[in-house]
């Protein structure tokens, strides 16, 4: 007697499977169209538009050459990043590793002023009020 694997009993029920599968999806949409709704005009709950406030919006700068943008600078509450847009060096083609459109945003972390007057020491330390004498020890008995 000859010994048969079981994948070879298992085989057809996968392929019938498989087979019906691709029936189901080959089912063709009803010519009826779908039903529809009425929505009415009113709705339960009003629309309100609130304008972005000033002191807390964000401030967009572009500087432009030549009618292109050259750079954005964005100021959004206390942090401040500027957009350059990326151009690819040399003959860089669409689509090539090179020629990415994406530029990762460069933002201010710190600002110095180097030509601010440096302060003395005297200027740093204010003036303390002069400090007593301690208490004279108290006699041994």
């Amino acid at each position: 007697m000859l010994r048969t694997s079981p994948l070879w009993k298992i085989l057809p029920l996968c392929l019938l499977a498989h087979a019906s599968l691709a029936l189901a999806q080959q089912a063709a949409p009803s010519a009826a169209p779908p039903k529809l709704e009425r929505i009415e005009e009113g709705s339960d709950q009003p629309i309100t538009v609130t304008p972005p406030r000033s002191t807390g919006g964000s401030k967009v700068t572009e500087k432009k050459e030549g009618g292109k943008v050259t750079e954005v600078q964005v100021k959004a509450g206390p942090s401040t990043y500027t957009m350059k847009p990326h151009s690819p060096a040399g003959n860089a083609q669409a689509g090539d590793a090179t020629a990415g459109t994406l530029r990762a945003p460069q933002w201010k972390v710190m600002e110095f002023d180097l030509s601010r007057k440096k302060k003395t020491d005297k200027e740093d330390v204010p003036e303390a009020a002069p400090v007593p004498p301690p208490p004279p020890p108290k006699p041994a008995k």
